[in-house]
């Protein structure tokens, strides 16, 4: 057998596999992935840097198939190549329990870089791991940091709006060795793509600054398409969009070219059909020959020589260790908590001004900062004093202009953050908060270390209006799983956030007020309270007659509250405790020893946010909330109106105690 004769089995062999796991499953995708063999058998036999043996090799080529549901074809190429799957994780395709689950998963299996499914997801994570490569590259040099990124995209890929988002960001920013190619093989779901979409792909990026070259029917060439990826790889100022024409379900007889070949099973008699024309054993699933299986895994050896290669390289490196090691785990230097500012009781900041005095404070001990907002840099706190511009001029500058295109931001971020060597931060208004909710729903599930400062977070931004004043969007943020959701009661409780945020594993959303607010007494002090969630910030002389728990900016209310309260304004004195409460998920991960030292039961609780009251149930008896949408005035003047005052909180108690009667 000849090596071309060897390299078309092997491609054969994918699509057959291709072929076989959706069918044992009864579910997936298999016509993609055998249109998309020969340029993936291209890539990571020829052409991408890659060590099978170490995934995590900071200077591997990254991999992206924003197409996920052709997960069948990423999850052959890494048994094939020796990432640690077996072919009885192919078998088990889809089920449960599998490393082979219906879409690809970063920390599930090895050699998935970034976790795609919904499309457009993986186009702008696309841009997020060439923007950590470029800005590692110019911070560190290309002894360290010098490789690629490769994505493929597909018909839906391109038709969600987050992909024009991203790509208009990539060709802005003038970002080489970032490599797509699209799949344009002209099926969806609901059948040929001119039902709903007839765009000029090659005129779309090359209007946003991209490379672009149509290659056309040249979807089994792998020689072509392997000159064509190699001319895109030369291209340092600007990312490169490749068109590649291909044929969905190539070669079925009775599939090919159909929406039928997208999202079902084949059938055990078009797979034979199928594998006869291929000249693979037609009775025979999941079959690897040995040396389909020896060509592949050459892969390792290959890779292997190249890192070695990089570690003496990195073994001779002069530079600042302690600093790479810190920008590539996303930490701060040793003692970088010692930087923290500390803000005096009884002066007001508004919380989003505190955050960026924080960051003044702490950002040259944090050497993988890359801060930026969409168009609000100065309004949201994430502005780096001193920092230059992200662009192809200056490619280490630190401060990213997304441009209003929050939900690429979001995305963005979260390749940044699984490529390794960057913190990104990502500000906005957090009523804009829904704009990137699908890719903040990623960057859970991905546990990406990303840091999210949502600012203008209630009806007291005041005269923008109901548009822009959040109501519902604290309860459903809380009901993420795995994102931490901080919302700091002052400025020192900003710091706490900070140091949380930075330590902290995957996302986290610091939720911050655009009006002034006092620096109160007790706050200093509160960072481990902070980091489990909730505390006593305020305690009565005896046991607590009621419980008032305040978070963000209505937490100084609270505290006005019990003072009027303590003293018998209105009525009898009422032992009253305040309990700042900045993360509803630090605190349901407290055991419930620590929740009733906080929240003593019987005790009647009153819970004050400017927010919706759904889930308030799970913590008080009553809330101060607003369950409808908010008026266009000043922000104090909303915040009374609707009842934000100590006066009306301690009528509300004292309802409360009226109605609740004697505590047990």
């Amino acid at each position: 057998m000849t090596d071309q004769d060897l390299e078309q089995l092997g491609i054969n062999v994918i699509r057959g596999l291709a072929m076989d796991g959706p069918q044992r499953a009864n579910s997936g995708h298999s016509g993609t992935a055998m249109a998309l063999a020969p340029l993936a058998h291209v890539l990571f036999t020829r052409v991408m840097r890659h060590d099978p043996s170490d995934p995590a090799w900071p200077d591997r080529d990254r991999f992206v198939l924003s197409c996920g549901h052709a997960s069948i074809l990423l999850y052959s190429l890494l048994y094939l190549t020796g990432y640690g799957l077996t072919l009885e994780d192919l078998e088990q395709f889809r089920q449960w329990g599998s490393r082979t689950p219906g879409h690809p998963e970063v920390h599930h299996t090895a050699g998935v870089e970034v976790t795609t499914g919904p499309l457009g997801q993986g186009v702008a994570n696309g841009v997020g791991l060439g923007l950590a490569e470029r800005w590692l590259r110019a911070r560190y040099g290309p002894d360290l940091v010098d490789h690629h990124t490769f994505v493929l995209c597909s018909d839906g890929d391109l038709m969600e709006g987050i992909s024009h988002e991203a790509g208009s960001l990539a060709g802005h920013l003038g970002l080489g060795r970032l490599i797509y190619v699209y799949d344009d093989n002209h099926i969806t779901i609901d059948g040929p793509t001119e039902l709903a979409y007839t765009d000029n792909v090659p005129e779309r990026f090359s209007s946003y600054g991209w490379h672009v070259e149509e290659l056309g029917e040249v979807a089994n060439d792998t020689d072509v398409l392997e000159a064509a990826v190699r001319r895109a790889m030369a291209v340092e100022d600007k990312p490169s969009m490749l068109v590649l024409r291909s044929h969905i379900g190539w070669p079925s007889p009775g599939k090919m070219d159909t929406a039928a070949a997208h999202g079902s099973p084949f059938g055990a008699e078009e797979i034979r059909r199928t594998k006869e024309i291929l000249g693979l054993p037609p009775k025979e699933d999941f079959w690897v020959p040995d040396e389909v299986l020896a060509l592949y895994r050459g892969c390792i050896d290959r890779g292997q020589a190249q890192r070695s290669a990089w570690q003496a390289r990195f073994d001779a490196w002069d530079g600042d260790r302690a600093d790479w090691e810190a920008s590539l785990t996303g930490r701060g230097l040793a003692g970088w908590h010692e930087k923290l500012p500390t803000f005096e009781v009884g002066t007001e900041v508004a919380t989003r001004r505190a955050i960026k005095t924080v960051l003044d404070a702490t950002a040259a001990s944090i050497p993988g900062l890359v801060s930026g907002s969409a168009d609000l840099t100065e309004n949201t706190g994430v502005e780096l004093a001193g920092a230059t511009a992200q662009s192809l001029e200056v490619p280490a500058g630190d401060q990213v202009h997304y441009g209003i295109r929050e939900h690429a931001m979001g995305a963005v971020m979260n390749g940044l953050a699984l490529h390794g060597g960057t913190l990104p931060i990502g500000g906005t208004f957090f009523i804009f908060s829904d704009y990137m909710r699908p890719a903040v729903r990623l960057a859970a599930l991905s546990r990406a270390h990303v840091v999210y400062f949502w600012t203008h977070d209630s009806v007291g931004l005041g005269e923008d209006g109901p548009t822009h004043q959040p109501i519902e969007q604290l309860a459903s943020l809380r009901a993420v799983p795995q994102l931490r959701l901080i919302r700091p009661a002052d400025a020192n409780e900003c710091a706490h956030a900070w140091r949380i945020a930075v330590d902290g594993a995957g996302p986290t959303a610091l939720v911050l007020s655009r009006q002034n607010l006092p620096v109160l007494d007790g706050t200093a002090t509160a960072f481990e309270g902070v980091a489990r969630g909730g505390y006593v910030l305020v305690e009565p002389a005896g046991p607590p007659e009621l419980v008032l728990i305040g978070t963000g900016s209505e937490v100084h209310v609270c505290v006005g509250a019990a003072a009027l309260l303590e003293a018998g304004s209105d009525g009898p004195p009422v032992r009253t405790r305040v309990v700042s409460l900045p993360s509803w998920d630090l605190f349901a991960a407290q055991g419930p020893d620590h929740r009733a030292s906080v929240l003593p039961p019987g005790v009647p609780t009153l819970a004050v946010e400017a927010g919706a009251s759904f889930g308030w149930d799970r913590y008080a008896d009553d809330a101060v909330a607003i369950d409808h949408y908010g008026a266009s005035a000043p922000g104090a003047v909303v915040l009374e109106q609707f009842g934000y005052t100590p006066a009306n909180v301690a009528d509300r108690a004292r309802l409360l105690l009226a109605g609740a009667g004697t505590p047990s």
